[in-house]
């Protein structure tokens, strides 16, 4: 298990890395500790701009990963122009490396802190889309009915839990928390979280009481978003957890 102190020291060994490496033009903190947010479980979150081709830069990034900070595997996650290579540590860290093209390096969040280098503008990350959100609910809520009825416990629990993901969405946007990935969660009113809690399946014998609350409450939560569209979605909704 690694300990705070193992990932500042790996954390500054990066960044002296990049600094040395004349194709590494910028550098910045990305995640919690760019909002003095870490606590002992987060994990390594740094931004590299890169001139010219990234791949070679991202392969000795990668080969000093392994030969060095024990690195056991690793897994790509691209948007854009970007690669971000998530790395697994033998002491369980994770080591989270973006490459950004040059020209596309800048705060997309506020969780951007640049160590050096000159960031370019970029426009922001928006928040997921409300309605966005409750269409996906019920589009979910209906996949959780035909499962219950076609005996497939599983299938019925996957749908209800994505259910429940987007209306605690709806929830987090209302409350201008983070709506994605669960992150902002744990920093709802209890009064909002408590009642989510009989959303949860208990057993595959009894799939029609979590479905019939959660049903209930993105109800409610429609509601706060569009109430035309909640008045017309309520009747149908109430009528699959029936």
């Amino acid at each position: 298990m690694f300990t705070p102190g193992d990932r500042n020291l790996l954390r500054e060994a990066l960044v002296e890395a990049a600094r040395s490496d004349e194709r590494v033009t910028g550098a910045a903190l990305t995640g919690s500790a760019a909002l003095d947010a870490e606590d002992t479980w987060s994990d390594i979150d740094l931004a590299f701009a890169v001139a010219g081709e990234t791949e070679p830069v991202l392969a000795d990034f990668t080969a000093r990963m392994y030969r060095e900070h024990g690195a056991v595997h690793h897994l790509d996650v691209v948007f854009e122009r970007t690669v971000f290579r998530v790395f697994l540590l033998a002491d369980t860290l994770q080591v989270d490396l973006a490459f950004w093209p040059e020209a596309d390096f800048g705060a997309t969040t506020p969780k951007f802190r640049l160590l050096f280098g000159t960031p370019r503008d970029r426009p922001q990350s928006s928040p997921p889309d409300a309605r966005r959100l409750a269409d996906l609910a019920w589009l979910h809520a209906l996949h959780a009915r035909s499962s219950i009825e076609r005996g497939r416990g599983w299938q019925a629990e996957y749908m209800i839990g994505r259910v429940r993901e987007y209306a605690l969405g709806l929830a987090c946007l209302r409350h201008d928390v983070p709506a994605v990935e669960g992150r902002g969660l744990d920093q709802l009113p209890a009064d909002v979280t408590k009642p989510f809690e009989a959303t949860l399946v208990r057993g595959l014998d009894d799939l029609k009481t979590p479905f019939h609350a959660v049903t209930e409450l993105l109800v409610g939560e429609i509601e706060l978003v569009d109430a035309d569209l909640a008045q017309r979605l309520a009747p149908l909704l109430r009528e699959l957890a029936r």
